[in-house]
């Protein structure tokens, strides 16, 4: 089988080096695009691939179309908006991501926004320790429950909402359930999202929840910005000077954030949560090792989609 790695951004060199140990190995060929700059180059490498390996490249119906041999996609990295999973399934092709290979790279972002927040920004004033805070995580999976770990470890206390996690399980590792995302909004000092951007969550975040935070609370998102609702979000920081917003996703109205609210907000340049050499490596090793599962034992076990 011909396994095609597309990556507008490249993987770090140990990564493609171990990629190809692995498919090699199990008896595929591997195909590399890297640094392209045009969709028809994608479009032109993907015509006799039987599996593709994306980063954040978005796998459109276009490019399916274009890919009459392709039985898989594999997203490297936890979230999977840049597939198209309908037209993945029209064609019975398995579309994966790979959860958890870069959550701890999103968790310790996650940590060190909530510092760089209470320590304004690191520009002169008095800021706060985190100690002693109550952090509020919003879905308790890969990456929620190593924020929780790390924050706990920092001396936070930590609270979680995630209607599919167990409340049993959340105790057991030592984080209170909340019993709805509005009570965890009212007593939290910061939020920390970790939501999806899918159709119940996108423009969720709010001015009902974030308005219910505390004095000083700080908003940290490292999940999607299409989960906040912007122009929301704009009144509620208007109408709370006190409250901060901290993101590794600059917002479509970002400009507007920072000329009107400045130490109240800040927007990584760009998205910065798996940008480690460890996430890097971990994912697209993972998702070599997944295609080659898929095509030896027929193994799906992160499918995306159904059909």
């Amino acid at each position: 089988m011909k396994i095609l790695v597309a990556t507008e951004k490249p993987f770090a060199a140990a990564a493609v080096n171990g990629i190809r140990k692995i498919v090699e190995e199990a008896g595929h060929e591997l195909a590399l695009l890297e640094k392209y700059t045009d969709k028809a180059q994608l479009l032109e490498a993907v015509a006799d691939a039987d599996a593709l390996i994306v980063r954040s490249d978005k796998v459109t119906a276009e490019v399916i179309a274009a890919a009459p041999n392709l039985k898989i996609v594999v997203r490297a990295g936890a979230g999977f908006d840049n597939l198209d999973l309908a037209a993945c399934s029209e064609r019975r092709i398995v579309a994966m991501n790979t959860p958890g290979q870069n959550s701890n790279a999103v968790a310790e972002l996650a940590i060190a926004m909530m510092i760089f927040m209470s320590r304004n920004q690191f520009t002169p004033g008095t800021g706060c320790e985190i100690q002693g805070r109550k952090l509020g995580i919003q879905a308790y999976g890969n990456v929620g429950r190593l924020v929780a770990a790390k924050a706990k470890a920092l001396g936070m206390e930590v609270m979680a909402y995630d209607p599919f996690v167990p409340a049993e399980k959340m105790q057991e590792e030592g984080v209170v359930p909340a019993e709805s995302l509005e009570q965890m909004y009212g007593q939290c000092n910061f939020i920390s999202l970790h939501i999806p951007a899918v159709p119940a969550t996108i423009g969720s975040i709010n001015y009902d929840l974030i308005s219910r935070m505390p004095k000083g609370g700080c908003l940290v998102n490292t999940a999607r910005k299409e989960v906040i609702n912007e122009a929301e979000l704009v009144k509620v920081l208007t109408d709370r000077p006190d409250l901060k917003y901290i993101t590794d996703i600059a917002a479509v109205c970002q400009e507007e954030l920072n000329q009107k609210f400045c130490k109240q907000v800040f927007a990584t340049p760009k998205k910065m949560g798996a940008e480690t050499a460890e996430a890097n490596i971990n994912a697209g090793l993972a998702a070599a090792r997944q295609i080659c599962g898929y095509f030896e034992t027929g193994c799906t076990k992160f499918q995306l989609n159904k059909w």
